[in-house]
């Protein structure tokens, strides 16, 4: 159906003959009982009615979110984790009504991208993507359901996965989403409004085989890393390897260390050198475009990635867990990568290479330019990236909070992160 909100309006002229061409790989297509229709105007429904004339034709209604209920309000720069004054809590988003629980094989959706603002963060693009995914989520039985989404901008990728992708052409994008994995995501709070982990999580929530889970650590100066920092992983209880990444300027370092870690903890060594084109030389983040090469690692399904300036003092199995992008808030709207858990893949990697030219890094770096690709992320608590500073605005009482915490035995923090100037 099409929503009379103006900020649901994609003024996206169709390219039929796109439209046509990703088509051609739903062979069974003839046979559909019923398609699902949302955003498109009564023209363009219209002309899936000739495209495909066989199957009803189902208008979705959804109605839009309010208009207090901002970016920002599903992104706020912090929220209550300990529960001290209120429990957080996300606004409740619509859901597509569905006459008579109809079963759709096929659900197409038209979605606006004003590049003019900011797109990766319209509520609107957002909301009728995850109204797409709980739809596809809520149909009953095992057989497959394909997804189009018409768009000029790429849609969320870490909610419709590039390993879903059966065929794009042009503004066309056709997926077939994994209906166990789309079922786990729209269970996920709908932004950093809440915790996507409990404040304390008690064992590891394996996503599957641990001998496909790493921990990443990333290291640019052999100044960053000791054994002893090294010996930290080890409060690993499960399988799981531990990549270190370098460049070929510490090759020689991590020959010696790594002779240490087999004898200690068995694990493996990784080597890359890749740079960001954007940074200054010798600058802080000169190496930060680097991190892209986690996609690449598709020997594993998840990684936990942890930046070198850290100290592991709890068990963090638990994140394997959660899904790609799980990370602690930094702030405004955006997600701190010191810490964070990716989900390898090959076109992920080639999409963060696409747009490197286009997408802007507000600092320059890795993490700028991520939150811009992945808008949609998942919070976890504090305490599982912890920034080890004392900030210019901090209260007596919070400077003596943060001091009880940095040296409570046993400890309450599980990874403490030494921003800025390290010891």
């Amino acid at each position: 159906g099409k929503l009379t909100d103006i900020r649901y309006v994609s003024n996206l002229t169709i390219d039929w003959n796109h439209i046509s061409e990703v088509m051609e790989r739903l062979t069974d297509r003839n046979e559909y009982k019923a398609v699902g229709l949302l955003n498109f105007q009564d023209s363009d429904i219209d002309t899936w009615k000739e495209m495909l004339p066989s199957p009803e034709h189902i208008v979705l209604e959804l109605d839009s979110v309010p208009k207090h209920v901002t970016w920002e309000t599903l992104y706020p720069e912090w929220i209550d984790e300990e529960e001290e004054n209120e429990v957080p809590s996300c606004p409740s988003l619509p859901s597509i009504q569905v006459p008579g629980n109809a079963r759709m094989d096929f659900i197409a959706v038209k979605l606006p991208c004003n590049k003019a603002g900011k797109w990766s963060r319209d509520i609107a693009r957002l909301h009728l993507q995850l109204a797409a995914a709980r739809l596809v989520a809520s149909m009953k039985g095992s057989y497959d359901v394909h997804l189009l989404l018409v768009t000029e901008c790429f849609p969320v990728p870490n909610l419709f996965r590039c390993k879903e992708l059966v065929a794009r052409s042009g503004n066309a994008w056709l997926y077939k989403p994994n209906l166990n994995t789309i079922r786990e995501k729209v269970q996920l709070p709908v932004g950093s409004c809440e915790l996507a982990l409990p404040l304390n999580p008690k064992a590891h929530l394996s996503s599957g085989d641990a001998h496909r889970e790493a921990m990443q650590l990333f290291c640019t100066q052999h100044n960053f890393m000791s054994v002893e920092q090294l010996q930290q992983h080890r409060v690993s209880e499960c399988l799981v390897q531990l990549v270190i990444w370098s460049f070929l300027s510490m090759i020689q370092f991590l020959s010696i260390t790594e002779r240490v870690l087999r004898l200690q903890v068995g694990n493996s060594i990784q080597s890359k050198e890749s740079g960001t084109q954007k940074a200054e030389p010798e600058a802080y983040n000169e190496w930060n475009y680097s991190k892209f090469r986690l996609w690449q690692l598709t020997d594993y399904d998840k990684i936990i990635f942890i930046d070198a300036d850290m100290l592991i003092l709890r068990n963090i199995d638990f994140l394997f867990g959660l899904p790609e992008i799980s990370a602690i808030g930094n702030n405004a709207t955006l997600f701190n990568s010191g810490v964070m858990v990716v989900e390898p893949s090959n076109c992920t990697f080639q999409l963060l290479m696409d747009h490197i030219h286009e997408i802007e890094s507000y600092n320059g770096g890795d993490q700028g330019y991520l939150n811009e690709i992945f808008t949609w992320w998942h919070r976890i608590p504090k305490r599982m990236n912890f920034l080890k500073h004392y900030w210019p605005g901090d209260e007596p009482e919070k400077k003596e909070m943060k001091t009880r915490l940095f040296g409570a035995d046993p400890p309450v923090l599980y990874v403490l992160h030494y921003l800025g100037q390290k010891p």
